[in-house]
């Protein structure tokens, strides 16, 4: 049975992730942590996420909390994440991480931390979106220069990191596919009068009410338009994504993998 310990778990995020643990076959709640002068510290896990009492207390110790559990899930902040990778690598856990909005120092660090452990660090969790994303890249590969590419995110207003980590990436596979360079070629909204560049990426961010998450991929051509759309309905999906790479992360040479690698996709 796999002990999987929950960051944030009295968050949104937290709760959904082991609501969903408790009817996934083979894992189980092994504990979880908030910040120091949360509210929820020294109440019981299962009491504060709603899945019945678990006789564990949710701690703000990193360290001690991992002493009964074989795998984390954090999906919180970067700074809160890299804390976690870092005191996970010290105590020799695997790690599953579904934050975004890392900077490329950060992620530095954390290509240096997957030489202490196994870790998966995806910006998107959800199984359909890293479909989306083989598709986005054979998609780019046929179509060619011969189509303009814009992406279009949509999240909840309280989404602090724009454009979104999967719009980012999305973005890298494009331009990886088309072999540009995404520094020169990306451009983030748009103003004024200008008529548009034949390898310009298109990247729009949309922020408004309690959006889940959707991403829309736009292949204009002359005559027809190819589009990929991903909406997520529910955090759930997440979730979901985050347990099977618990489940998979175990076992595997220390390294940083993505979904891509989870599902088998690259």
């Amino acid at each position: 049975m796999t002990r999987i310990l929950v960051i944030g778990v009295a968050g949104r995020m937290g709760k959904t992730i082991a609501g969903c643990i408790e009817d996934t076959e083979g894992v189980q709640l092994g504990g979880g942590t908030e910040q120091a002068g949360s509210p929820n510290l020294g109440q019981d896990v299962g009491d504060v996420t709603g899945t019945g009492t678990k006789g564990i207390a949710v701690l703000d110790d990193l360290g001690k909390a991992l002493e009964n559990c074989d795998v984390v899930i954090d999906f919180t902040t970067p700074e809160s994440s890299l804390q976690t990778l870092n005191i996970s690598a010290e105590k020799g856990k695997a790690v599953v991480v579904g934050t975004t909005g890392f900077s490329p120092e950060q992620r530095q660090e954390i290509e240096q931390i997957g030489k202490k452990i196994p870790c998966v660090v995806a910006p998107n969790m959800s199984i359909g979106v890293n479909v989306l994303f083989k598709l986005v890249a054979d998609a780019a590969r046929v179509l060619g220069d011969a189509y303009d590419v814009e992406i279009v995110e949509a999240h909840h207003k309280f989404k602090k990191d724009a454009p979104s980590g999967t719009a980012v990436r999305i973005s890298e596979i494009v331009a990886d596919s088309l072999g540009r360079n995404l520094e020169e070629v990306g451009v983030y909204g748009r103003k004024g009068i200008a008529v548009r560049t034949p390898k310009e990426i298109g990247i729009h961010t949309l922020r408004a009410g309690d959006i889940i998450g959707e991403h829309r991929v736009l292949f204009g051509g002359m005559g027809e338009n190819f589009e990929v759309f991903h909406r997520a309905q529910s955090r759930e999906t997440f979730a979901r994504g985050s347990i099977r790479a618990a489940q998979w992360i175990l076992g595997q040479p220390n390294g940083v993998y993505d979904m891509q690698d989870v599902l088998g996709l690259r």
